[in-house]
């Protein structure tokens, strides 16, 4: 779930008791968002996320496409979309995109994850009619030619150099995901190869823009001072007027059972500071690993995160930070949001003049504490009301609610998945949460230590 915003004139405890509160005087079943839905003739599914606080709203087309639907040798070519689809259509030639949404007052943006692409704009009320018109319109009309395609791909080429290539955390990262995953395509970086981005040709990305991008391939989320009965019209009227695209079915490959451990190291020059992780293969919502997926329970999982991390005064950052002074930071990391395998990861940095072999076995001492020892019951407790307490807050914000809906329907879940969260979330027992802890962390890991020096 989101990340809580601050809260600058309640005292946390304060805070966070209300939202319990809160949440607890709902009625049965009641979710977090509360959204309204509708289906258009031509499949593509809309979202409206009522927010009448401010005259705003935040406009969202997000793609059921990702860098894990790209085929073998085409890499980062789902990217690429995220930087053509603003470059020109015939009815609004290269640039205007940006510059319309500039002028009417908004901001827009765009972003790729391994499971899908996704296109949004914050406006005024009165200017949804606009964006929606705009969206629609390269949906379907988006130009595909030598003088939109080659420059664009330079820039992506520099992006690379220098999000990946000038930085050795993303180096490792590349090389930890390479180890990790040993047949899933979340082995291959999002952004691309460089080699195979130089390769795509204007027919690849011809191709691919047919197949995925079609209204009932994309989901539409609309959150803001708007209801379903206000969109529907306008909905209707721009994308409902899109033909149907060819009926997908997205395949992968699995993730075959892990039985070794691996270690990744990297030495570089530009390092400052060093860094120290371990990941394991997870389950998510979706996808179970191992087959265990009746004892690796997502959401005992992310009760186990909040245990571990949450904060100040979680067992990992109390032990290694606040009391063992062996580290600046530690935590663990974990979402279960993807269609395929999840992730998940304990990460430190060390203090000064601290080892990475001692700061590796103050994280295992950490685990073997767990999985000897167990959480607690108030352990589990505090970390589910605190977990809840994120879910309320959350419908304060115009955009979490379009970002967390938008990302499960990208994915295939459901939004009464997503409604449930704050329900199944409640009911996670210490006993599900040790059985998740001994399922997924065991001895088939990715080690990864980050070090200044000379290159490897």
């Amino acid at each position: 779930m989101p990340t809580r915003p601050r809260q600058p004139f309640i005292p946390l405890f304060a805070a966070v008791l209300f939202a319990v509160a809160a949440l607890a005087a709902a009625p049965a079943g009641a979710g977090i968002f509360n959204p309204e839905t509708f289906t258009l003739q031509n499949g593509m599914q809309v979202v409206v996320v009522p927010n009448h606080r401010v005259p705003v709203v935040t406009h969202m087309v997000w793609y059921k496409v990702g860098a894990g639907d790209e085929q073998p040798g085409k890499s980062g070519i789902a990217h690429f979309f995220e930087h053509l689809m603003f470059k020109g259509t015939p009815s609004h030639p290269n640039g205007e995109f940006s510059q319309m949404v500039a002028r009417n007052g908004g901001t827009e943006n765009a972003f790729t994850s391994a499971d899908y692409t996704a296109y949004h704009q914050t406006v005024a009320k009165d200017r949804l009619p606009l964006m929606m018109e705009l969206e629609a319109d390269r949906m379907t009309h988006l130009a595909l030619t030598p003088e939109q395609v080659e420059p664009e791909r330079l820039v992506i080429l520099e992006e690379r150099r220098m999000r990946t290539d000038n930085r050795p955390g993303a180096i490792l990262a590349e090389h930890v995901n390479a180890a990790l995953f040993l047949n899933y395509p979340y082995r291959i970086p999002i952004i691309g190869w460089a080699h195979e981005i130089k390769g795509l040709t204007i027919p690849d990305l011809k191709d691919f823009y047919h197949r995925w991008y079609a209204p009932n391939n994309a989901v539409l989320v609309v959150a803001g001072d708007i209801t379903a009965a206000e969109l529907r019209p306008l909905a209707e009227k721009t994308y409902g007027q899109i033909p149907r695209g060819p009926d997908i079915t997205r395949r992968r490959p699995t993730e075959p059972p892990q039985m070794a451990a691996r270690r990744v190291v990297l030495r570089d020059p530009r390092v400052g500071q060093p860094s120290w992780s371990r990941s394991y293969l997870a389950p998510s919502y979706l996808y179970a690993v191992n087959g265990r997926d009746e004892a690796a329970d997502p959401y005992a999982l992310e009760v186990l995160d909040e245990i571990m991390s949450g904060g100040a005064t979680s067992r990992l950052y109390k032990a290694l930070v606040v009391d063992g002074k062996l580290a600046d930071n530690a935590g663990a990391y974990y979402n279960p949001g993807s269609l395929g395998p999840a992730k998940w990861v304990f990460h430190a940095n060390p203090a000064h003049g601290v080892s990475m072999e001692t700061l590796e076995k103050a994280v295992e001492a950490e685990v073997a504490r767990l999985l000897q020892g167990g959480v607690t019951a108030a352990e589990v407790e505090r970390a589910k009301k605190r977990m809840v307490a994120d879910a309320v807050f959350a419908r304060d914000s115009l955009r979490t609610g379009a970002q967390v809906l938008g990302a499960a329907l990208a994915v295939g879940r459901t939004v009464a998945d997503v409604e449930a969260w704050p329900e199944r979330i409640g009911a996670v027992t210490p006993e599900q949460v040790m059985a998740a802890a001994r399922a997924v962390l065991g001895p088939a890991h990715v080690t990864a230590v980050l070090l200044p020096g000379e290159a490897s």
